[in-house]
C-alpha cells in the first residue's frame, strides 16, 4: 500500500514537472514571438534608426557635427572675443597653457606673456610666472544679438586684464579661437544652403526625368552632361569673378552659394533618375495612376517619399564637398571676402608659407575643416549603411 502511494506520488510530482516545462516553453515562445514581431512587424524608419545607431563611427560623427552647428549658433556666446577685437602687445601669440587648479583651489587661469625679440627679429613669447591672469566665466563684453534675437553683452568666459588666447592670435593680435568660431557660422550655413539649393534642383529634375522619359528625359541628361562637361575650379573662377567687388557682404554670399548650387546637384539628379526607373512601375505607383492621380501627386506623394533615405545620404556626403568648394574658393580670393569671416577667408590669411613655419598655430582653421569633412563621411557612410536595412 504504501509502495502505490510512492509511486503515485513520484507520478504526480512528474506530471507538476512536465506542466511546468509546457508552461515555461510557453513563455519563452510568446517572448520569442513578441521579439521577431519587433523585428520583422518594424517599419522602414525603425530598421533604419536600428541599423544606424548601431554604427558607432556614424555615432561619433553624427555627434561631432552636432557640435559644430550648436557652436556656430551660439557663436558670440562662445567666442571670449569679437570678431574685430584686436591685441597689440600680443600679436603672433602662440595658444596659451591652460591651468585649472590655483592653490588647491579650482580656478582656471594662464600666465600673462612676455615678448622678446631674437638677433634675427624672430618674436619669441614667454611665461610671466609672475602675472596670473584668471579666467571667469559669464563676463561683460562686446554687445552682441544672441541668435539675432536678443541683445546682451555675457560671453561664456574670458578675463578681466590681459587675454586668453586658447588657440593663439593672428597677425594683427586677434583671438583665432573666436574667429574660428565666426567662421564657422559662414561656412557650415553656406554648405547646408548649398546642399539645400541643390537637393531642391536635383531631387524636382531627378524624379522628373526618371518619372517621364522620352524626351523630358533626354533634355534633363543633356543638361547634366553639359554642366559636369565643365571643369569645377575654371567654371568656379569665371562664376565668381563676375561678382562685383562693391557688392555687399551678404549678396556675395548668397551668390556664392548660388554658384556651388548650380554645379552640385548633377550627381543627385542622376541618382534619382536610375531609382525613380526601378520603381515608377511598382505596384503602388500603378495603383495611383488608375486611382486617377496627378503626375504632381504621384512624384511628391509617392516617388519621393519612395528615395527619401537615398536622398538624406547624398545630402551628407554632399556637405563636405559644399564646405571644401567654399574654402577653395576663398583660399584662391574669388569667394568670400573681409569683412565676411569664412574658414577659406581665414586660411587666405595665412598662405606666406613662410608665416606658417614660424607661427603654425594660424593654421588651425584648416584642422577644424578635416575634422568637419571626416565628420561629414562618417556619418554619409553610416546613413548610406542604414538606409539598406536588409543587407549585413
Amino acid at each position: 500500500m504504501t509502495t502505490n502511494l510512492e509511486a503515485q506520488s513520484r507520478e504526480l510530482n512528474k506530471l507538476y514537472e512536465d506542466l511546468d516545462a509546457t508552461i515555461d516553453s510557453d513563455e519563452i515562445g510568446l517572448v520569442e514571438a513578441k521579439r521577431l514581431e519587433a523585428i520583422y512587424g518594424a517599419s522602414q524608419w525603425q530598421l533604419i534608426w536600428r541599423k544606424f545607431i548601431r554604427n558607432r563611427t556614424a555615432l561619433v560623427g553624427g555627434v561631432i557635427i552636432l557640435i559644430y552647428y550648436i557652436a556656430a549658433i551660439f557663436a558670440q556666446f562662445l567666442a571670449p572675443y569679437s570678431l574685430t577685437e584686436r591685441f597689440v602687445r600680443y600679436i603672433h601669440m602662440p595658444p596659451q597653457r591652460v591651468h585649472f587648479f590655483n592653490e588647491g583651489k579650482f580656478q582656471p587661469y594662464v600666465y600673462d606673456a612676455d615678448l622678446e625679440v631674437d638677433e634675427n627679429l624672430r618674436k619669441h613669447y614667454t611665461e610671466n610666472k609672475d602675472v596670473v591672469i584668471p579666467i571667469t566665466y559669464f563676463v561683460h563684453g562686446e554687445t552682441y544679438k544672441l541668435i539675432g534675437l536678443f541683445e546682451t553683452d555675457v560671453h561664456l568666459f574670458g578675463t578681466e586684464d590681459g587675454m586668453v588666447a586658447l588657440l593663439g592670435t593672428d597677425r594683427q593680435g586677434r583671438d583665432m579661437f573666436s574667429r574660428i568660431l565666426y567662421g564657422a557660422q559662414v561656412s557650415l550655413t553656406i554648405g547646408l544652403l548649398g546642399v539645400l539649393m541643390s537637393l531642391t534642383f536635383g531631387t524636382i529634375l531627378g524624379v522628373v526625368s526618371g518619372y517621364y522619359g522620352g524626351w523630358i528625359d533626354n533634355l534633363i541628361q543633356r543638361l547634366i552632361e553639359l554642366v559636369r562637361s565643365f571643369p569645377s575650379i575654371p567654371l568656379w573662377m569665371a562664376l565668381s569673378a563676375a561678382v562685383p567687388d562693391h557688392w555687399p557682404p551678404l549678396r556675395t554670399y548668397f551668390v556664392v552659394t548660388l554658384i556651388l548650387s548650380v554645379i552640385g546637384w548633377t550627381w543627385l539628379a542622376r541618382q534619382l533618375r536610375g531609382k525613380v526607373l526601378s520603381i515608377r512601375n511598382e505596384d503602388y505607383v500603378l495603383a495611383a495612376k488608375l486611382a486617377g492621380a496627378s503626375d504632381a501627386r504621384i512624384i511628391f506623394r509617392h516617388l519621393i517619399p519612395a528615395t527619401f533615405s537615398h536622398i538624406i545620404v547624398v545630402a551628407t556626403l554632399a556637405m563636405p564637398s559644399m564646405i571644401l568648394a567654399e574654402t577653395a574658393l576663398s583660399f584662391l580670393g574669388l569667394g568670400l571676402r573681409p569683412p565676411i569671416t569664412s574658414w577659406g577667408v581665414l586660411l587666405k590669411e595665412v598662405q606666406n608659407l613662410q608665416s606658417i613655419g614660424l607661427y603654425p598655430w594660424v593654421f588651425t582653421p584648416a584642422l577644424a575643416i578635416v575634422i568637419a569633412i571626416l565628420a561629414f563621411n562618417f556619418l554619409g557612410d553610416g546613413l548610406r549603411d542604414a538606409s539598406d536595412p536588409y543587407t549585413l
